[in-house]
């Protein structure tokens, strides 16, 4: 496999996530946003939209948008299982994770920031308004998830695959945490996990830090 990525972009980084979870073996190929190569006719000529991350599967498919690409890796390679047995606790999961995948990401994506700077707000305007995205809907997950172990018990899943990139963002933003301890919990034990080790923007080979 192949996923076209950029080392800071948090929908990259829960796909790798993913793949590191399930062992999953793949080609980095990255793609630099701040230099703008995403808009470029190579790459809009893999993905039309211009994003990060796309995927091409084994047998030469490409696929975009990380939650499509995390269902097709779940449904491809169900072991090990980033979602519980039952059809309730996995609409838990998924109702955390579409929280920060559709409520919380959007709203600081550096797309949307541009467009605010361009109508006028200055930094600090900006940044109130990534503040108070961020931990407004990261207040709705402290109260979701569980009390030990990971988002919902002792093995991570998909809602830990879509925190902790959120995580590492709110920490770029200096989002204050300390209020949410079954968040710093997670945190926390994703730190000494090896995949999300393996898949943190520091590791990958476009990191500044390589």
């Amino acid at each position: 496999m192949e996923l076209y990525t950029y080392y800071r972009s948090t929908s990259s980084y829960r796909v790798r996530i993913a793949l590191a979870l399930k062992g999953l073996a793949y080609q980095s190929l990255p793609v630099n946003l701040l230099q703008g190569e995403q808009r470029g006719a190579d790459y809009t000529a893999v993905n039309p939209q211009g994003r990060v991350p796309a995927l091409r599967t084994d047998g030469g498919e490409l696929l975009v948008q990380s939650p499509a690409i995390i269902e097709y890796l779940e449904e491809v390679y169900p072991q090990p299982a980033l979602l519980p047995t039952t059809a309730v606790e996995r609409a838990k999961v998924r109702g955390v994770a579409a929280i920060i995948g559709c409520d919380i990401h959007p709203l600081h994506n550096v797309s949307v920031l541009n467009r605010l700077r361009q109508a006028g707000q200055d930094e600090g305007q900006v940044n109130q308004w990534i503040g108070h995205w961020i931990s407004q809907g990261l207040a709705a997950v402290e109260r979701l998830i569980g009390d030990h172990g990971f988002c919902f018990g002792d093995t991570p899943g998909l809602a830990d695959v879509y925190l902790i990139p959120q995580l590492y963002a709110a920490e770029r933003f200096n989002i204050d945490l300390d209020s949410f301890p079954r968040i710093l919990r997670v945190a926390a034990l994703a730190a000494a996990h090896p995949a999300f080790a393996k898949a943190h923007p520091a590791q990958q080979p476009d990191s500044p830090a390589q």
